[in-house]
């Protein structure tokens, strides 16, 4: 299966989970936060991750 077919599924099944008279600017959001977890999930998968101290300290950075 192509990534658009993939694109589309993710697109219209978070459309289904959604109440009919959603804005669209609540659905922009919520496919943005679904995408996110979904990267972030698969980022974790891949072991991109850093160490909460590694965090710590980049945040320190700012």
């Amino acid at each position: 299966m192509n990534s658009t077919v993939l694109a589309k599924e993710f697109v219209q099944k978070t459309l289904d989970e959604m109440p009919d008279d959603v804005s669209v600017e609540e659905i922009i959001k919520e496919l943005a936060f679904k995408r996110m977890v979904e990267r972030g999930l698969q980022d974790s998968l891949n072991d991109r991750v850093i160490s909460q101290e590694q965090l710590e300290k980049q945040i320190a950075s700012w």
